[in-house]
Order: structure tokens, then sequence, then C-alpha cells
């Protein structure tokens, strides 16, 4: 069991980046790459909660061949966007939340989304870590987005010691160096996905292998 404090996240970020072009980029990153604006981010953000990727992906899509600014989507029925972004997970509850959050923007934001974490999360449906995702693929802004990856594998590396991803992400707050803060769930989740997996995780693949203390790790291949 390593000593507290003594893993070198900087190695191990650095390992992550090395292999990184090796796996898909998450869904978020690859729209936002793309050119996405900061509502587009938000919008692709919503419709990933609960959602694999390649359906949040096209559904995206659908959606911005159609509307892809918050008055845009005010001019689509609730029916109609449901539609649009069928299958992802809880469709009917996200086609209402994309017209309450448009309409919000656009009452007191003048259309545009805030780049200001409590302004985001106090529109409808948006949690820390989709609002932390907004800042960090829509403006670039430092923040840290804690999603069941980062959780993981942050607790899994021996970095952190919590039981939620909320506790994860102020225990990183606390402890991660911030020029790592925008890119650190890119690419833990693009390593979760391929490498670092919830059950059986592949560990003779992995290039930080010879680092991880595989905490809670049962079985891996």
């Amino acid at each position: 069991m390593p000593k507290k404090n003594t893993f070198d996240i900087d190695r191990f970020v650095e390992a992550i980046e090395a292999n990184y072009r090796k796996w898909n980029p998450p869904i978020i990153t690859f729209i936002a790459n793309r050119g996405a604006t900061p509502f587009e981010v938000l919008v692709s953000t919503l419709l990933s909660l609960r959602t694999k990727d390649e359906v949040t992906g096209e559904a995206a899509k659908r959606l911005f061949a159609v509307a892809r600014t918050p008055q845009a989507m005010m001019e689509l029925a609730p029916e109609t966007i449901e539609k649009l972004i069928y299958p992802v997970g809880f469709y009917p509850t996200k086609a209402k939340r994309l017209l309450e959050i448009s309409r919000i923007l656009l009452d007191r934001y003048d259309g545009k989304v805030p780049d200001d974490l409590d302004a985001l999360t106090a529109l409808p449906g948006v949690g820390r870590k989709t609002a932390n995702l907004v800042l960090v693929e829509g403006f670039k802004i430092p923040a840290i987005c804690v999603d069941t990856h980062v959780h993981r594998i942050s607790n899994r590396i021996g970095y952190v010691k919590t039981k939620t991803p909320d506790q994860t992400e102020m225990a990183l707050r606390k402890k991660l160096p911030k020029r790592h803060w925008v890119r650190y769930n890119e690419l833990l989740v693009a390593f979760g996905q391929t490498l670092c997996r919830p059950v059986s995780p592949f560990c003779s693949r992995c290039p930080v292998s010879e680092m991880c203390p595989r905490i809670a790790v049962d079985r891996h291949r």
C-alpha cells in the first residue's frame, strides 16, 4: 500500500495523455472540438446523461440540424424535440428541460449561456457535473467535472479516498494541480471507457499499471 500523498499525478496524467489518441474521445469533447457553441455543449451534455455516447452524438446532430440557439429551440414544440432526440434516456423530460433552459437564457442572459458555476447550476436539470463540463468544454475555463469514470479511477489509483462524485470533486479541487483541471475529465473518461473499466479492467494493457495500487479491484484482465 503506497504511502499517503506519494502518487505522482503529473506522471499519471502524462502517461494517459501519451496514449489518449488511441482511444475515442468522450462525445462532449468530440462535439466541442468540432466548434460547438457553449449552448450546443450545454444541450449535448444534458442529452448525454444516462445515455450512450453514440446515441447522444446522433441525437445532438439531428437536433442541431433544426435548432442551434435558444431562439430556434423555443420555436419547436416539445413533441418535436422528443422525436429529434429519441432514444436518449428520459427524452420527454429532457425535451421540456431544453425549452425551460432556452426561455431562461433568453429572459435573463440575452440568449447566452453563463460562464459561472452558480448560474449554470441554477438552470433546471443542471447539476455540478453538467455545469463543470460546460465550463471546461464550452468556455475552456478550468473546472473539475466528476462523472462515474473520474470518481472511480481517482479512488482506484489512490489519489483520493471518497464515497461520492461530489466528494471527489471537492477533494480534487484541493489536491489536483490546476494545470490538469481542463483535461482531467476528458482523459479519464476515455481511459475509463477503454481500459480502466468498472469491472475487470484491462490492467495488462494499462499504461499506468505499475503506478496503480488497484484499490477495490477484485479481478482484472
